[in-house]
């Protein structure tokens, strides 16, 4: 997972642990990385993520609601360059043109103010056209949920998981109280305290 803004970086390394992307999910917030949208240096950093893994198939899903804006590298040469490692690009527009409610933080507390939408569909099309990839519009929650789930339908590799174990060891807690027990009930059984037949 890989959050941008006015700079692009890796919030979550690959992972098959869908419980630690949520948490790193979790801590994302709006505005950590910039207040710009800097699409190219975002696929340039998922590329150098992506371009070592042995896959047959290498994915990268582009969430945006903006133009890029910022950064050194274009997003069309980001994507030529994801295109010479096979990796696909699933772009995806957020959001609705005009000018839409953001929540941010003032003095008085949390507050929403209205700010221009500026999605540029063109460059992400592009983005999707050149790796292979496929460009979809989320008007809302529901619709993004539906993307996903059509990207996921798409896009199918069997993986092989490696799974260790961490175990403690824990019998010694009761080992030893075990065998104190046992020894004195063999030094009481030749006291006052032995059994008669």
């Amino acid at each position: 997972m890989v959050v941008f803004g006015e700079e692009a970086f890796t919030q979550c390394p690959l992972t098959l642990d869908y419980g630690v992307l949520l948490s790193f999910l979790d801590q994302v917030e709006i505005g950590m990385a910039g207040d710009s949208t800097a699409i190219g240096s975002a696929l340039g950093t998922c590329v150098k993520r992506l371009k070592e893994l042995k896959s047959k198939s290498k994915v990268i899903i582009l969430l945006t609601d903006g133009r890029n804006n910022a950064g050194s590298v274009s997003p069309e040469t980001a994507a030529e360059i994801a295109k010479t490692f096979t990796i696909k690009t699933y772009t995806i527009g957020v959001g609705t043109e005009g000018e839409v409610p953001f929540l941010v933080d003032t003095i008085f507390g949390k507050k929403y103010v209205y700010q221009r939408v500026d999605l540029d569909e063109d460059t992400l099309e592009e983005i999707a056209r050149i790796t292979g990839g496929k460009y979809f519009k989320a008007t809302d929650t529901k619709a993004l949920e539906e993307i996903y789930d059509q990207i996921d339908t798409l896009e199918k590799t069997k993986v092989e998981v490696k799974e260790y174990m961490e175990y403690e060891e824990l019998f010694g807690w009761f080992l030893f109280p075990g065998l104190a027990c046992t020894l004195l009930e063999i030094i009481l059984a030749h006291t006052r305290f032995r059994k008669i037949p």
